[in-house]
């Protein structure tokens, strides 16, 4: 054995945007077309977000992480948000699960899952909503029954993603009047997982409807507080998912005006080229300056979190609510100057606009913040 066998291992080294940026401009954007109309994100992409060190690299090294900040990962999600928004869901939800096992796991539980975690192996999903629940996290009809030393589980998780390839469930269920969190091996007896297709945005992220069915649970399935869930792991875990999303929008604004400068620039309308319209002009300067104002609010949401600020909470509703709207509006003014062509099959700028409309619904819909963001107002004004 050489001295340079018996050397420790380098640690990993922290994802860099810019090269991440590359990324997705090489092995991504000329695939996407593929994924959407697959449904699928192929095995090989996701072992090289393994390679990477992109699915929880805000996870400290001791853990298989690299100590990411939350800012640099809001930046992160924003390029992996311009080239595919269905990679992006995964990472997201992914992201929330290994979080909340950092933050909420004891011990034991770190030790057995993060290492696996940070390498995506197994992925995770992150099971809360139900079918007659969508944004009221209040409604738990999955339930958690104590049996002995441990439990047993029943119930119906809908619109889950990475549900049809994920190998662990975070999975929220009512135990008497409160809500409790339980990390289950996908792989568990009792156990259902039916693939959603046809879906209107986000069509590759593997979206699956999970039943439970007398579901034993060890003790050592419980994460955080039992009875305590809805204010630890899943405030926790939903803030940092709408950081994402909204990282995510931003990056959908990125591909719409990349799309439609890339048009406008060459398009002949009337004696010159789109680029000439007022109109459309208007639309390009909206985009850049949503972009910017979008990106410079993940960047104080992240910040907020990275230093434990109590007001991250509402700064990240703030982002995902400009963010997330603000992305609607850019897709569809791209398919608008687009004309026919952003209505046609595998057109990107359609994936974009269905996309889009998907972010307005997911970690809280738009209403639900516009509701969240004026009780904080009120709050500020409160004698």
């Amino acid at each position: 054995m050489t001295a340079a066998d018996t050397r420790e291992p380098a640690p990993p080294t922290a994802p860099d945007p810019t090269l991440v940026r590359d990324f997705v401009d090489t092995e991504i954007r000329p695939r996407v077309e593929r994924y959407d109309e697959d449904e699928r994100v192929p095995d090989d992409l996701l072992r090289r977000v393994t390679e990477l060190g992109l699915w929880a690299p805000f996870l400290p090294e001791e853990h298989g992480g690299t100590g990411t900040s939350t800012a640099t990962l809001a930046r992160i999600h924003e390029e992996i948000g311009r080239g595919c928004s269905s990679l992006r869901s995964l990472l997201t939800v992914h992201g929330m699960v290994s979080w909340s096992v950092w933050r909420w796991g004891d011990q034991g539980q770190r030790d057995r899952l993060l290492p696996g975690l940070a390498a995506g192996r197994p992925l995770a999903a992150f099971c809360l909503t139900e079918p007659e629940g969508g944004s009221d996290t209040s409604v738990a009809a999955t339930r958690a029954e104590p049996d002995g030393d441990g439990w047993v589980l029943t119930g119906h998780k809908k619109w889950i993603t990475g549900g049809q390839l994920a190998g662990l469930l975070l999975v929220f269920a009512g135990t008497g009047e409160a809500m409790t969190a339980f990390l289950v091996p996908a792989d568990a007896p009792g156990i259902t997982v039916t693939p959603l297709s046809g879906v209107l945005g986000t069509r590759a992220s593997m979206l699956a409807e999970i039943r439970f069915d007398d579901v034993r649970l060890g003790p050592d399935a419980v994460l955080g507080p039992p009875g305590w869930a809805a204010a630890t792991v899943m405030t926790s875990a939903l803030d940092l998912g709408r950081l994402s999303v909204a990282s995510g929008s931003v990056g959908i604004i990125s591909a719409a005006l990349e799309a439609c400068a890339d048009l406008t620039a060459t398009r002949p309308s009337g004696d010159g080229v789109l680029a000439d319209r007022q109109l459309v002009r208007r639309m390009l300067s909206d985009m850049i300056t949503n972009r910017r104002a979008a990106r410079l609010l993940c960047a104080e949401a992240g910040r907020l979190r990275d230093t434990d600020d109590p007001g991250v909470i509402t700064a990240t509703w703030v982002a995902k609510y400009f963010a997330a709207t603000a992305a609607a509006r850019a897709a569809s003014d791209a398919v608008q100057i687009h004309g026919a062509l952003g209505c046609g099959p595998r057109s990107p700028v359609a994936r974009l606009y269905r996309d889009a409309k998907v972010m307005e619904i997911i970690e809280g819909s738009t209403e639900l913040q516009q509701t969240a963001i004026a009780d904080h107002a009120h709050r500020e004004v409160a004698p």
